[in-house]
């Protein structure tokens, strides 16, 4: 094992290995070595290595189009399902102390420097995110409309369709 590895390193180590010429020999202890110079006084063998494989750069492939299957899709969006879920809109949403969290269903998957931010009642709420589910933290009773956009630093991408929902809070006088 310690041979592989002494070859693997001295392979990688060769700056140019087509042109390298490998030599094999055992060493005093009576390990198996590698080297790019013979030993002097030492028999070693030339080891024959295969050609390198390379791989060329590829151009990037086309975008395929997306399928356009989902009444949830936007016209010119760069995804094709954005919604908020797991907000009830035929009762009131009970949260004691006003905190909750929303789920944000999302297709295809978030891409890289994208990123979730809340908008509660049109304003930017919390930090922005790469996680689909957001926490929203002591809301006030009443009625409250929230939308989820996908930003790329300040730039909004997308924005979900609103959904107008009322949190119900037990008051302590």
């Amino acid at each position: 094992m310690r041979s592989l590895l002494l070859c693997l390193l001295v392979l990688i180590a060769l700056p140019a290995a087509a042109a390298a010429q490998i030599y094999k020999y055992t060493d005093a202890n009576g390990n198996t070595a590698y080297s790019n110079q013979p030993p002097y006084g030492v028999k070693a063998q030339p080891v024959e290595l295969p050609p390198l494989n390379s791989v060329g750069l590829q151009p990037p492939s086309e975008p395929v189009a997306p399928v356009q299957s989902s009444s949830r899709e936007q016209p010119g969006s760069a995804y094709q399902v954005l919604e908020l879920t797991g907000l009830p809109t035929e009762e009131a949403l009970r949260a004691n102390n006003g905190t909750f969290t929303v789920s944000v269903l999302i297709q295809p998957r978030l891409q890289g420097p994208h990123r979730l931010r809340l908008l509660l009642d049109d304003q930017p709420y919390g930090q922005p995110s790469n996680v689909p589910i957001l926490q929203l933290v002591n809301i006030d009773r009443g009625e409250h409309r929230l939308a989820v956009q996908v930003i790329d630093g300040q730039n909004v991408v997308q924005q979900s369709p609103t959904v107008t929902f009322t949190v119900q809070r037990v008051h302590k006088p």
